[in-house]
C-alpha cells in the first residue's frame, strides 16, 4: 500500500530535474492537470521532453510550460490547432523539438513502457514520413514500422479521487491518458 500523501503539488514535483521526460495527462484541456503544470513552472526545471496528446491550447497548462521556455521537446499525435500560438512560435523559430506520433501509436507506445514491452510493429505510419529512420519489416505479406516504447521520468495526472493503492477515479472524459500515463 501507499502511504504517501504530498500537500502541496510543489512537494509532489520537488524531484523533477533538468531533461526530464514527463508525461502529461489530458485530451486538450479535458483533463489536463493544470495546478501540477503550474506547479512544474514553478521548480524552475528546464530541457523537458514532454509528452502530451496535443502541444498545448490557449495560454494556460501545457501552453503556459511552452510559453516559459521549459520544454526542449514534445513528443504528441496532435500538435496544431486555432489557440496553439506558443508551440507554433516555439517550433517554427527553431527553440522546439517535436516528435509527431499517430494517437493509436502514441498511446501504445506509452501502454508498452508500463508492461516492459522493447517495442512493437504497427502499420500506422508505414511508407509516411513518420516511419522515415525507423525499422520496417513485412510480416504475413503486410509491412509494418517498429515503434519504440515511451519511457518517462514521471506522469502529470489529474484524477478526481484517489486511494492509498494508487487506483484514480476520473471525472468524465478526464480520464483519457491517465491511466496509461499512471
Amino acid at each position: 500500500m501507499i502511504h504517501k500523501i504530498l500537500s502541496t503539488p510543489a512537494d509532489a514535483l520537488a524531484d523533477v530535474r533538468d531533461g526530464a521526460t514527463v508525461m502529461i495527462g489530458g485530451f486538450g484541456t479535458a483533463g489536463q492537470p493544470n495546478e501540477l503544470i503550474d506547479a512544474l513552472i514553478e521548480t524552475g526545471a528546464r530541457d523537458l521532453v514532454i509528452v502530451n496528446n496535443n502541444a498545448g491550447n490557449g495560454d494556460t497548462g501545457l501552453a503556459a510550460l511552452l510559453a516559459n521556455k521549459r520544454v526542449r521537446k514534445i513528443i504528441c499525435s496532435f500538435p496544431r490547432q486555432s489557440d496553439s500560438h506558443h508551440f507554433d512560435a516555439l517550433y517554427r523559430a527553431g527553440e522546439l523539438e517535436l516528435e509527431l506520433v499517430p494517437q493509436g501509436n502514441l498511446a501504445e507506445r506509452i501502454r508498452a513502457a508500463g508492461a516492459g514491452i522493447g517495442g512493437f510493429f504497427t502499420p500506422t505510419g508505414y511508407g509516411t514520413a513518420l516511419a522515415k529512420g525507423k525499422e520496417t519489416r513485412e510480416i504475413n505479406g503486410k509491412m509494418y514500422v517498429l515503434e519504440a516504447p515511451i519511457h518517462a521520468d514521471f506522469a502529470l495526472i489529474k484524477a478526481e479521487k484517489g486511494d492509498r493503492w494508487g487506483n484514480l477515479t476520473y471525472r468524465m472524459t478526464a480520464r483519457n491518458f491517465g491511466p496509461i500515463m499512471a
